[in-house]
């Protein structure tokens, strides 16, 4: 099984594909020095595997080491993953 994390920034996605077939993507908007990440998705056959916050922390690790933008959990999902993850909280907006 092998799992390929990309950033898409023309379709303005990160995404999951595990053996090539697209298991998850979580949607982002930027808006100055904040980027919104405003949807996930994890394909139903591949729901409650964990993948969908692998795939948030790969794209929070990622806006962390490449950008100096702010995050902004407009999906649920990464809100939660957040609350979930205090030391983390730094990159949030404020």
């Amino acid at each position: 099984m092998a799992k390929d994390f990309t950033h898409e920034p023309d379709a303005r996605r990160y995404a999951l594909r595990i053996d090539d077939q697209l298991v998850g993507v979580l949607d982002y908007a930027i808006s100055g020095n904040s980027i919104a990440l405003t949807r996930s998705f994890t394909q139903p056959p591949f729901r409650g595997n964990g993948f969908a916050s692998e795939l948030v922390e790969y794209t929070v690790n990622d806006i962390e080491a490449t950008t100096g933008y702010r995050v902004v959990p407009s999906c649920w999902f990464v809100g939660e993953w957040f609350e979930a993850r205090p030391e983390r909280q730094g990159l949030l907006s404020r």
